[in-house]
């Protein structure tokens, strides 16, 4: 496969990844979407991808506890001494 050639649904999938993150150059993306339209199976992964992304950031949103904050910080400095001897 050269870069821009999608012949199989594993090409697509082995793109998806980018493609949902915007990285691949205008004429990849531009064959990833012909094939999304015209695959169902991979229209669905792609949108299972993109729901768990947008999930997955929503997680990282959430503040931390100061309890656990503190643990953390704790365990970092306990191994940033440990590591320094």
């Amino acid at each position: 496969m050269t870069k821009n050639e999608i012949r199989s649904c594993e090409d697509a999938l082995r793109l998806l990844a980018a493609y949902i993150d915007r990285e691949l150059p205008g004429p990849t993306d531009a064959k990833v979407e012909h094939h999304l339209e015209t695959c169902r199976s991979c229209y669905s992964r792609a949108e299972f991808e993109k729901r768990l992304k947008a999930s997955l950031a929503e997680l990282g949103s959430e503040p931390v506890r100061p309890a656990l904050a503190e643990r953390v910080n704790t365990l970092i400095r306990t191994f940033s001494v440990a590591g320094g001897d």
